[in-house]
């Protein structure tokens, strides 16, 4: 299992199996040490919340040591992480400064923060809402992304927005990688009359 120790997904995972079932892999180093008990049944999963480019390279190190190992059929990301993260990509080399709205302990949050920095963003910092920001450390800075964790609501992305237009003049400029289209059907059962 790809992922992060102490994580509630990691941690619900790894409990539908026997203790031992289900290794953790957190970084490529980890694929160097890990024991398994027979390479040719092997799979891997990963957390949804994570750095897509993190889990390309684990992925990678674990198909190189376990050329056998079974891949999931699709990528275990959620699409919300994936777009976001894309988008971060995307804004990174023409902005000064990124804010991530989302909460300290939510996984997906904090990778943006890290993708920002990796992609070469100054300053990339997260916030809970528009009160947490640190007006010192944007000063002078021309240009700011903004976005949130795939839990954080809309409406704490417009009291930034807002909380920066009290002070500057603002130009919002939307990046968009992807058009999120997904629909999620309501189970049959509850779709159909008692």
């Amino acid at each position: 299992y790809i992922g992060h120790a102490g994580h509630a997904e990691t941690v619900g995972t790894m409990g539908q199996l026997p203790a031992g079932e289900v290794l953790l892999v957190e970084t490529v180093a980890d694929v160097a040490t890990l024991q398994v008990r027979d390479p040719a049944k092997l799979a891997f999963i990963t957390q949804t919340t994570l750095s897509v480019d993190d889990t390309a390279d684990i992925a990678a190190a674990l198909k190189a040591r376990f050329p056998l190992i079974h891949a999931p059929a699709h990528d275990d990301i959620c699409y919300a992480t994936t777009n976001r993260q894309a988008a971060v990509k995307a804004m990174a080399p023409k902005i000064g400064a990124l804010l991530v709205i989302g909460a300290p302990n939510s996984s997906n949050s904090k990778r943006l923060v890290e993708v920002g920095a990796a992609a070469g963003c100054p300053y990339s910092m997260l916030i809970q809402r528009a009160a947490d920001i640190d007006w010192r450390a944007l000063d002078g800075v021309r240009a700011i992304g903004l976005t949130a964790g795939a839990s954080a609501p809309e409406v704490l992305v417009n009291e930034v927005i807002d909380a920066f237009r009290a002070r500057h003049a603002v130009t919002v400029e939307l990046v968009e990688t992807a058009v999120e289209d997904i629909e999620f059907k309501v189970p049959r059962i509850l779709r159909e009359p008692a």
